[in-house]
């Protein structure tokens, strides 16, 4: 019997939407699945790194690491807009690591990816560097060098918009509730705001994160032998503290890393812990020992006094790891994947992921297809490593010279809110924009740099239905907003998804292109 799709992805993260991006390139018939929205659970609660992981060469994850080296380069073309290289001070704490040590695990760091357009490592004095002014003068040495910052949430929506660009079906707010295998196609039960229905398939792909073990439990005739640990991790978003576009890297004394990035113009994010999680992944946020732990080590670092009074927010997320028995500690678990396939001849195939990284997600997710080859003998080769995701079509991949084009191109919009849109839209901010040559054109203004024209292409084209999907992932307004504004416009969304005809009992608030916005978005 002919199956209504080739592969059901299960899991709208970024392995479940680059591996769904992947496969509809391929040219198989693809429906992705997500019982929340798109990026809500891990994939939008990470420290936005793209990187090689430098501690991993610690524990001699060589082709890890090698690995996640290339995909910097890959993700830099793929969305200039979203991706850039950040410059980051790694401060060396006597107590720790020695000087030597670093210097090799960095010139390693230089070397393993190959060639590249990310600067080499320096090494630095700190009492001769503008970096080191707001630094404790007890560490007098450092090393600069360079990873490359991503906006992780848009970074899953652009895969899942070119996946639907390439057939694949998307589907928010679906959960897979049952998976029968029936010969050589699984059924899958589904239950979405539309009701409940199902669907058959030649193949399932399980990209769940940290409910992989219970799609696998949902499955029929399918056990388990692989585990994933369940590690948080917590960031604090502050008031930046120090001048300049460079973050820091902090030794902690428990030997893990801790990143002080730039946020935004005037922000700083602050993260990751790692200890051991056993509750409900949904219900993950940053502890007060998390935030103690954090504010202790920012302190022994940096001459200007940090208390709870300078964090603006916080998040939190669950990362599940492939638990491959070898690590004693949460922050020692391997950041690698692994796959388990269940199937055979004559019986349909779930492929279920563990473990893995936002760095790692395009090779995770053409692995994943490499698994299936067999049953998909026709589909296409691999294809991933050199096309552009939506609005990362930008020659040479260089955003600064896109970006002087675009701003000549609307020169009604303050420098800001151009900004905001290029960074987050890139070539399709034109579309979003197409008509537009005032302040007024966007439509009504809901605070901070949202306008209502932004929010109707999130939701005509982002699959974008609450506030949160608007505010706190595809664009990160909440951080501008005040909870008054929030909340109104929290208010009027939910009328507007009910009936897009509201909109225009909003009536444009007459600001001219003249006129300053506030905050800055980027």
């Amino acid at each position: 019997m002919t199956a209504d799709y080739d592969l059901v992805v299960i899991g709208g993260g970024i392995n479940g939407a680059g591996t769904a991006r992947d496969a509809a390139g391929r040219g198989l018939k693809t429906l992705l699945a997500e019982k929340d929205d798109l990026a809500q659970g891990t994939s939008s609660r990470s420290g936005k790194y793209i990187h090689g992981g430098l501690r991993y060469l610690e524990h001699y994850e060589f082709r890890l690491v090698r690995e996640a080296l290339r995909e910097r380069d890959v993700i830099l073309n793929a969305v200039p807009h979203l991706a850039w290289p950040i410059r980051l001070i790694l401060l060396h704490a006597p107590q720790q690591r020695p000087r030597w040590l670093i210097g090799l695990g960095l010139f390693l760091y230089d070397h393993l990816g190959g060639r590249s357009r990310i600067p080499m490592t320096q090494a630095l004095r700190l009492n001769r560097e503008p970096e080191g002014s707001r630094v404790n003068s007890t560490y007098r040495h450092a090393f600069a060098y360079h990873d490359v910052w991503v906006d992780d949430a848009r970074l899953v929506i652009l895969n899942a918009r070119d996946a639907a660009q390439r057939g694949a079906e998307i589907l928010t707010r679906t959960a897979v509730t049952a998976l029968n295998r029936e010969g050589a196609n699984w059924r899958v039960s589904l239950q979405g705001d539309l009701g409940q229905r199902d669907v058959s398939a030649r193949a399932v792909f399980n990209a769940t994160g940290p409910w992989v073990e219970q799609v696998i439990s949902s499955a029929s005739e399918v056990t388990s032998s692989k585990r994933i640990r369940l590690v948080k991790g917590s960031h604090l978003i502050m008031d930046r503290w120090w001048d300049g576009e460079h973050g820091y890297v902090l030794q902690a004394p428990d030997n893990r890393l801790i990143f002080v990035n730039p946020y935004f113009d005037n922000l700083a994010l602050v993260g990751t812990t790692d200890i051991p999680y056993s509750g409900r992944p949904e219900d993950v946020e940053a502890d007060t020992a998390e935030t103690t732990y954090l504010l202790n080590i920012l302190n022994m670092y940096f001459t200007h006094p940090l208390s709870e009074k300078d964090i603006r927010a916080s998040y939190s997320g669950v990362r599940p790891l492939f638990d491959d028995d070898a690590a004693k500690d949460a922050s020692t678990v391997t950041r690698d994947y692994s796959f388990e396939l269940d199937g055979g001849a004559g019986k349909a195939p779930l492929l279920s992921a563990f473990g893995g990284k936002l760095t790692t997600y395009r090779k995770l997710s053409e692995a994943a297809l490499h698994k299936l080859r067999p049953y998909f003998p026709d589909m296409g080769p691999d294809w991933t490593s050199d096309i552009a995701l939506p609005g990362g079509e930008m020659p040479d991949a260089d955003f600064n010279a896109w970006f002087t084009r675009f701003r000549a191109d609307f020169p009604c919009l303050p420098d800001i809110l151009a900004r905001h849109y290029a960074r987050n839209y890139g070539t399709e901010s034109r579309h979003l924009l197409h008509d537009v040559s005032s302040i007024a054109d966007l439509g009504h203004h809901f605070g901070s740099h949202l306008y209502a024209r932004e929010v109707d292409w999130l939701i005509r084209h982002e699959w974008a239905q609450t506030a949160d999907d608007i505010l706190f992932r595809r664009t990160k307004h909440h951080l501008f907003m005040s909870p008054a504004e929030q909340d109104r416009f929290a208010t009027w969304l939910n009328t507007y998804v009910s009936d897009r005809a509201q909109m225009s009992a909003y009536e444009p608030d007459g600001k001219e292109c003249s006129d300053p916005v506030s905050e800055s978005p980027r």
